[in-house]
């Protein structure tokens, strides 16, 4: 009987190594994959993903493991996937996660369909979330990992039914990153003790107007900054260097502290307020995936919501809505920003997510 076979989505860091070591223990035929995503151009920092460096680690660790190994170029369609909706997303007001669309369109768009051109069974990634299946719904469900600090189910709302059933997530069940790199010295992997990357890695330097303004080759004008009731408090260099929350670099001095709690891009004002005006109880979202149901619910769904990465989930509840999904929190939410997605969970279970598009005090916005 052939074995069943598998592709190994291989950054270069020691989780996608791991997990592709792990894979080769279960017993699957793996092939390892790297997506060559950037173009000649670009400097990276040692804290990106991606770079030519990592590609070489990744090569080192499939001849470690006795494993094939291929780079797919993938630059055109991480360009107009993922660089060109985030520099789109900031000049309409947004902020957005580039690194949700990498998952969507890149790995589990791109190079799924590329691993079932291959004959392969599953895609695998080193990402920190587990895949159950439910015998009462039939659904695949979207799990966290057992590893709070690192779970990464966030990221990972818009997998579909198809690719959950072919998708592997084999660090799901560790609880600790220090037992991954322990198995990476085990192996003797080169990359056991390599740092984690923490950057958008097209952005290395968290500089993100500046990239916007090279890749576009625009200039964004400078506009006024107003408070709640339209007043002019000052001058801002131009909307795309401004996101929901900020206090920091508005070069403006008041009284008291003073965010940004909005951007109007119709006549590029910058809105100002006090910290309390940042506070949001309901959100519209919109590309809502559900997973562990089929479709948006008829009444109110309990859940608990997540509008970024680092925030806590908080009680709310669920409902469909004219021109999407509504969450309704049972305490108003810090700085709630269009573009972020919002990502529901129930339990340990991701119920679904989408893109905020809308509040309930701004951050208006069509996509």
């Amino acid at each position: 009987m052939d074995k069943r076979k598998a592709l190994i989505a291989m950054s270069g860091g020691v989780d996608s190594s791991v997990a592709a070591a792990l894979m080769l223990e279960a017993g699957f035929d793996c092939i390892g994959v790297t997506m060559k995503l950037h173009g000649g151009g670009g400097t990276y920092s040692e804290k990106s993903c991606c770079t030519a460096s990592d590609a070489e680690d990744a090569r080192g660790v499939c001849a470690r493991l006795g494993m094939k190994y291929y780079v797919f170029d993938f630059s055109a369609d991480f360009e107009e996937r993922v660089i060109r909706r985030f520099a789109e997303a900031y000049e309409n007001g947004l902020t957005p996660n580039p690194c949700i669309d990498c998952n969507r369109f890149l790995k589990f768009d791109r190079l799924y369909r590329r691993a079932e051109e291959l004959g392969c069974d599953f895609i695998v990634t080193g990402h920190y979330a587990r895949i159950d299946f439910d015998e009462k719904s039939g659904r695949w469900l979207l799990k966290k990992s057992l590893n709070a600090a690192k779970d990464q189910t966030y990221v990972l709302y818009s997998l579909t039914q198809e690719q959950l059933e072919h998708t592997r997530f084999p660090l799901g069940n560790f609880t600790g990153k220090e037992e991954v790199r322990a198995l990476a010295h085990k192996l003797d992997l080169i990359n056991a003790a390599k740092r984690d990357s923490q950057d958008i890695c097209f952005v290395p330097d968290g500089d993100y107007a500046e990239f916007i303004r090279r890749y576009s080759g625009k200039d964004y004008p400078r506009g006024s900054f107003v408070d709640k009731s339209g007043n002019v408090l000052g001058e801002h260099k131009g909307i795309i260097h401004y996101t929901i929350g900020q206090r920091k670099g508005l070069g403006l001095s008041f009284p008291e502290p003073m965010y940004v709690c909005e951007k109007n891009t119709a006549d590029n004002t910058v809105i100002l307020a006090p910290e309390m005006e940042l506070y949001s109880r309901t959100l519209i979202a919109n590309d809502f995936n559900w997973i562990s149901r089929e479709g948006a619910p008829e009444k109110p769904l309990r859940v608990w919501g997540k509008t970024r990465y680092s925030a806590r989930e908080a009680p709310a509840y669920a409902e469909a809505s004219a021109g999407g999904v509504k969450i309704t929190f049972d305490e108003p939410q810090r700085a709630v920003t269009a573009g972020q997605a919002v990502v529901l969970y129930d339990g340990d279970t991701v119920v679904g997510g989408g893109t905020i598009i809308k509040t309930e005090n701004g951050g208006k916005t069509t996509w």
